[in-house]
């Protein structure tokens, strides 16, 4: 199994001075520790608006500092939120294959819709058409990336004439292709699975096997290529003392309460939050965490060992680890990530190489399958490829009105200007 560091970049209201800088500064901080420790690739989410809850709006920003600053870890988007409303389709294409060329092939592309009321209308999306829109945009996104030139497309959600997209990503045809959601939704694509809706053993198991199977028959691939993959998410907290592992660990119920909060049935009041506070006065109600249920990543080595054992039983390929969350400090979650890292992780690392050579080979007819499926966009022939010719202007380049305009400036002027 694989193992993935998952950062909301969690700073609960009020801030205190200086707060958000160093928040990025430690996380930073702890993506290199990560690297060092061995873990397999890192998550950032991409959130708008939601003041205490998430701080990752700019996530592309975040990974190109984390992908300069590391060399072999992998660089996941958990998610872009990929709706046209969000971003136009071509400028997530070239921000993802810049950010493949420069982490030199270590992108993970994952990919959604967004869910809060906070963010679509915000971005004006309405939520009776996100998944359309967001459909239609991976597909053409992949497409971008994979061809040369792109075609251009007329659809229901965004319009753009034949251009070939640059640069290409360092992954050919592109990165891995991940969407947050549902396991059929993802299998039906033919993309792996962001499961954030954390899972003990037993539902893994149930989402694994749908997964594969809806995958096995019913698989038409979204982009240029397959990623068969479901990751689960849980949040991480271990400690020698299991007692101290569970009180440092109520910090990162603050994740639950903020989902709640922005989800579910919370009240915002943009830039007056005051969340910490109301955390408190409700955390110790909070039902303790442990045993086989979506939180049991906190607890005693032993105690944590057991759930990642029968979620590797379940058949999960990566553990999404929510390890940052509430004030817990730096230092508690940086012990707690090398302990995981030292005495629990290895083994199943070990494991990896000859799983994956496993499966590759159960699910490779499938592959083949869905593939052919795919009804493939049409390369363009030479003579197709339209010409485009300039505007014949542009206003950086001086006209003969704007000399005339420039008859009374100085010769020194001009000179600077280029003009004389």
């Amino acid at each position: 199994m694989k193992f993935g560091l998952f950062y909301e970049l969690q700073l609960p209201t009020p801030w205190e001075e200086g707060g958000t800088n160093r928040l990025f500064r430690e996380t930073l901080e702890h993506v290199q520790l990560g690297e060092q420790l061995g873990f397999d690739c890192i998550w950032g989410v991409e959130h708008h608006f939601m003041e205490d809850h998430s701080l990752s709006s700019a996530t592309g920003t975040w990974l190109a500092a984390a992908a300069a600053l590391t060399s072999r870890i992998r660089i996941g988007h958990g998610i872009a939120c990929a709706t046209p409303q969000f971003v136009h389709p071509a400028r997530l294409a070239e921000h993802i294959a810049t950010l493949d060329q420069i982490s030199d092939g270590r992108v993970e592309f994952g990919t959604g819709e967004s869910a809060s009321r906070m963010e679509l209308e915000a971005f004006g999306l309405d939520p009776a058409i996100k998944r359309q829109a967001w459909e239609e945009s991976v597909r053409e996104i992949a497409s971008m990336m994979a061809m040369t030139p792109y075609p251009g497309h007329d659809g229901d959600f965004f319009q753009m004439p034949c251009r070939n997209l640059v640069p290409k990503p360092y992954q050919q045809p592109h990165p891995p292709l991940w969407v947050a959601g549902k396991p059929d939704l993802a299998a039906r694509h033919g993309m792996g699975c962001l499961g954030f809706n954390a899972l003990s053993g037993a539902g893994a198991k149930r989402a694994v096997d749908e997964y594969y199977s809806r995958f096995e028959s019913e698989c038409v691939p979204i982009g240029h290529s397959v990623n068969p993959n479901i990751a689960v998410l849980s949040q991480l907290h271990v400690h020698r003392d299991a007692e101290e592992a569970h009180e440092r660990g109520k910090h990162l119920r603050f994740f639950g309460f903020s989902i709640n909060k922005y989800y579910l049935d919370g009240e915002v009041r943009p830039g007056r939050g005051d969340s910490w506070s109301t955390f408190e006065e409700i955390r110790d109600s909070i039902p303790p965490m442990g045993a086989d249920n979506p939180t049991a990543t906190i607890g005693s080595v032993e105690q944590v060992r057991a759930h990642v054992q029968a979620l590797e039983d379940a058949g999960v390929d990566q553990m999404l680890l929510m390890h940052q969350g509430g004030k817990l400090p730096h230092e508690q979650n940086c012990e707690s990530v090398e302990l995981f890292a030292r005495e629990i992780m290895p083994e199943f690392q070990d494991r990896e190489h000859s799983r994956e050579k496993q499966k590759a080979e159960r699910l490779a007819p499938a592959i083949d399958a869905a593939m052919a499926r795919r009804e493939w966009p049409r390369e363009l022939t030479d003579d197709e490829i339209p010409v485009v010719t300039p505007y014949g202007y542009a206003s950086f380049i001086p006209s003969p009105e704007d000399d005339a305009e420039l008859a009374s400036v100085s010769e020194d002027t001009k000179g600077a200007l280029g003009l004389n």
